[in-house]
């Protein structure tokens, strides 16, 4: 699913550096970075604690309810989402703002992990994990499975070879992209091979593929 530490780019190579490598090496992709054109990502706003935070907010949430309930719960924190500041809140306030009993659960459960250190989330701290070794912390919190914590790796960390075969936007995109059936997890595992360690610009052009060859809307992930 992600890369080993020896996979990685020796030098910090840009997503578009990236995009031209992987064009290389498949006409398929060549034609789909193409057809998308640069990669384009949100700008970084939140912190590593409040980006997951916010993950266990919007799991199985709507976009406009996960905003507003995630919007309550920071202003019930004045002085910033911090884990202790969240610690502090009572059950009836993180019920109030429009948690589940299960979320409320899981957002103590990483407050409490990260103030023991079994989940690093400082920048330095971070920088020393390899991909494999931050998905096998951050699954220890209850509620936040290998795929948010790819998600994790790259939208806030901004990790390159990230594969997220879990993702059905991705397996769907690369069966619209290379014109075959859309490939099972395990099946899609093997063919990121070839672009390692560029696999997250791949997935991101697979979701572009959904966007362009099936005429779906943008999301969250490519706007």
């Amino acid at each position: 699913m992600t890369g080993t530490p020896e996979a990685q780019p020796k030098r910090r190579v840009s997503r578009s550096e990236a995009a031209r490598i992987v064009a290389t090496r498949d006409p398929v992709l060549a034609k789909l970075v193409a057809d998308a054109g640069p990669i384009r990502l949100r700008q970084r706003t939140l912190s590593p604690f409040n980006a997951l935070v916010q993950a266990i907010v919007y799991q199985q949430l709507a976009g406009a309810a996960a905003r507003a309930i995630h919007g309550r719960l920071i202003a019930a924190m004045p002085d910033g989402a911090e884990p202790e500041a969240l610690l502090a809140l009572s059950d009836e306030t993180l019920r109030a703002v429009g948690l589940s009993a299960n979320k409320v659960r899981s957002l103590r459960d990483l407050a409490t992990k990260v103030l023991e250190g079994t989940v690093a989330i400082s920048p330095r701290g971070l920088s020393r994990q390899s991909d494999d070794e931050v998905i096998a912390r951050l699954t220890t919190v209850r509620g936040i499975g290998p795929w948010s914590a790819q998600m994790f790796l790259m939208f806030q960390l901004r990790r390159l070879d990230v594969w997220p075969v879990l993702d059905f936007g991705v397996r769907h995109g690369y069966g619209l992209a290379w014109k075959i059936p859309t490939p099972t997890a395990r099946e899609l595992e093997p063919l990121g091979d070839p672009f390692r360690p560029y696999r997250s610009v791949v997935a991101y052009y697979c979701w572009r593929a959904v966007e362009l060859y099936a005429g779906a809307k943008e999301s969250a992930v490519t706007r």
